[in-house]
């Protein structure tokens, strides 16, 4: 590789990091002033907070929520996995099929 050539893939590299550091900053900054923010709710006395009085039945209800919005979650991911993988695989199969020269 010539001098030249070392420099420019230096340069782009360290353009790459810098942006990428630039981005986990921004992203740090926004994680940190959200819990900031979020901070004095969680302080609350007597348990109430954003939703009011939180009791076991609220608690309940939340946790149940959570595991359904996960197993949908869950399902969802998989259908788009399995239609991008049969689409990857006509594909395939279409390249496959192709005259070769």
């Amino acid at each position: 590789m010539l001098d030249g050539d070392w420099e420019a893939a230096v340069k782009s590299l360290t353009m790459a990091l810098r942006k990428r550091f630039t981005r986990v900053a921004a992203l740090l900054t926004l994680a940190v002033l959200a819990i900031l923010a979020a901070a004095p709710q969680a302080m609350a006395a007597d348990g109430v907070g954003l939703w009011g009085r939180t009791d076991d039945l609220v608690i309940t209800l939340w946790a149940f929520g959570v595991m359904g919005f996960l197993t949908i979650l869950v399902i969802g991911l998989s259908v788009v996995q399995a239609r991008a993988e049969s689409r990857r695989d006509r594909a395939r199969a279409k390249i496959e099929q192709a005259p070769r020269d």
